[in-house]
């Protein structure tokens, strides 16, 4: 871990955190049984890890630097995805007594979240020549 990545990482973090909390001011009017802000940024940041791990892979079609790869996947995606948020969220509904909106909550965050990560994989691969890998790196896989 050397100086510029990490400043590297800590921009992506800064890009994904603005994107976070403006998609999550954009989603309020629609967010009053669920919060919707949070699934949407959940299912958008599994996608757009699953694609562009896959895609930019060092042996592939369209390799970028390790670098351009943690600012992606450990920066942006790290700031913009919100386990937290959506584990406050569904404790706060279990709590208020809603505790199937709470379940729905987990089920579609869950289940839309691998949906959507394996959807932006295999689009990844089809342009990437099949690519089966997503990271390549520990730390890719732990952002």
């Amino acid at each position: 871990m050397d100086f510029a990545t990490c400043l590297v990482v800590m921009l992506g973090g800064a890009i994904g955190t603005f994107f976070r909390y403006a998609i999550s001011l954009l989603a309020l009017p629609i967010s009053s049984e669920l919060p919707w802000g949070t699934i949407i940024i959940n299912i958008l940041g599994s996608f757009i890890i699953g694609f562009f791990g896959t895609l930019t892979l060092a042996h592939g079609r369209y390799p970028v630097s390790e670098e351009l790869r943690m600012f992606v996947m450990v920066g942006i995606c790290g700031g913009f995805t919100t386990f937290s948020s959506f584990s406050l969220q569904t404790l706060d509904l279990f709590r208020a007594g809603a505790i199937g909106r709470g379940m729905l909550n987990v089920g579609l965050s869950v289940v839309l979240c691998v949906v959507a990560v394996a959807a932006g994989h295999a689009i990844a691969a089809y342009f990437n020549g099949g690519e089966t890998a997503i990271a390549q790196t520990t730390m890719e896989e732990d952002a």
